[in-house]
């Protein structure tokens, strides 16, 4: 049996995993692709979202393990729960390498909608189990309301400079 801060550390530090992979492509695409989009005036400035998703990714990876810890593990009664987070997370996951990697806008835009309301799912489902995990996917949401806005905007302002095949 692992030692007990295991799955703790784990949980709360696999959201990074996709977050680090993500941050390759992103790093080099806000130079350059990300530069020529028209962007709103109100969009967050690119430094903040390193710090930003960072703290989200550590809130909702420890969520995670309140959740694991609470229903004893990965069991049955954790596969709604977790498997709702999984999916979540495959789907955070996913939108960089989208939007940022193959300049899809609009599949971008799709992506994220289907994020965000699998994140509010997935909130619901822990706030039985944990009103604290669920608190901790509140900024989530928020911020995944302001990105999804910004997402839209976006595409809405740049179709011209979206790859072709969407």
């Amino acid at each position: 049996m692992p030692s007990s801060w295991v799955p703790t550390i784990g949980l709360t530090l696999l959201p990074h995993v996709g977050g680090i992979l993500g941050g390759f492509i992103t790093r080099k695409e806000v130079k350059t692709w990300y530069t020529t989009l028209v962007k709103p005036s109100w969009r967050p400035p690119n430094w903040l979202f390193g710090p930003v998703w960072t703290t989200l990714y550590t809130s909702m990876g420890y969520g995670s393990y309140l959740i694991y810890k609470e229903l004893g593990g990965f069991t049955e009664d954790s596969v709604v729960p977790l498997g709702l987070y999984a999916g979540q997370l495959a789907l955070n996951w996913s939108w960089t390498p989208i939007f940022f990697g193959a300049h899809k806008i609009g599949w971008g835009l799709v992506t994220i909608a289907a994020l965000t309301g699998t994140v509010v799912l997935t909130t619901i489902s822990w706030y039985p189990i944990s009103k604290t995990a669920a608190c901790l996917m509140l900024p989530y949401i928020a911020w995944l309301s302001l990105a999804t806005s910004l997402n839209y905007v976006i595409w809405r302002d740049n179709k011209d400079k979206s790859d072709k095949s969407e």
